[in-house]
């Protein structure tokens, strides 16, 4: 048996095939594998438990069958920082708090979504402290739905904006610093996290001598995506159509 990981699906109304291709996954793998790690941004954007849209309907319907026969573990993204009690109730999914230590098949992983590491990025880190604080959250919850859509519309048309102007530079990519920091921090030799959509693995030497490796989950885009796969044999990567 295994344990599965994905991120940065960012599933919509918009992409009709990546929202097939999860539905089925999650078939494939209903009672297949020893669990299903969602490390981020599993939706283009989450504006609260209440929106029942018929697309967060048909999602959560896949998810709360297939925790029934496999564990579920969804942690926040950036695009989704507002899952709620509400959405555990209807995925039937853990959320995980940022990071999470797990233990598998005798070894120690530490898992975050990523979006933390990227210290290069000035403005994000503001906008990330402000959204991530509960405050904020609860501000945004009490305003009507149709004006949180607005307001996500705007946040993801500025974030489109940005990628054009840009484009994936090294602002986009996690900084050394932060990583040895974080690795340091916990009993972990192994990081996996997204967010940063450049699938790859990378070796870490910490302060302490210690040897770390970090692998990078591929994104969803394209009607095609990736995950990793934990085993007694440590982490491999995957193509997924």
């Amino acid at each position: 048996m295994a344990t599965h990981f994905i991120s940065d699906l960012h599933l919509c109304e918009a992409t009709p095939a990546l929202n097939r291709l999860f539905v089925d996954t999650l078939a494939a793998w209903r009672g297949r594998i020893d669990a299903l790690y969602i490390l981020g941004d599993l939706f283009e954007y989450w504006v609260g438990d209440d929106d029942d849209s018929p697309f967060k309907r048909e999602m959560l319907a896949a998810m709360k069958a297939f925790a029934a026969e496999t564990p579920l573990y969804v942690m926040h993204g950036n695009r989704d920082f507002l899952l709620g009690q509400g959405f555990e109730t209807e995925s039937g999914a853990t959320l995980l708090p940022e990071p999470t230590e797990v233990e598998l098949y005798g070894r120690r992983y530490l898992l975050c979504h990523g979006d933390a590491l990227c210290r290069d990025d000035a403005a994000y880190q503001q906008f990330r402290a402000m959204v991530r604080n509960p405050a904020w959250q609860q501000a945004l919850l009490a305003k009507p739905l149709a004006e949180r859509h607005a307001i996500a519309a705007q946040i993801r048309a500025a974030s489109e904006m940005k990628k054009q102007e840009t484009g994936l530079d090294d602002l986009g990519d996690v900084t050394e610093l932060a990583v040895l920091e974080l690795l340091a921090a916990h009993d972990a030799p192994t990081l996996i996290h997204g967010h940063t959509h450049r699938p790859a693995r990378h070796d870490h030497a910490l302060p302490d001598g210690r040897a770390a490796e970090r692998w990078v989950i591929a994104d969803w885009h394209d009607g095609a995506g990736g995950y990793l796969v934990v085993d007694a044999d440590g982490v491999a990567a995957h193509p997924l159509r």
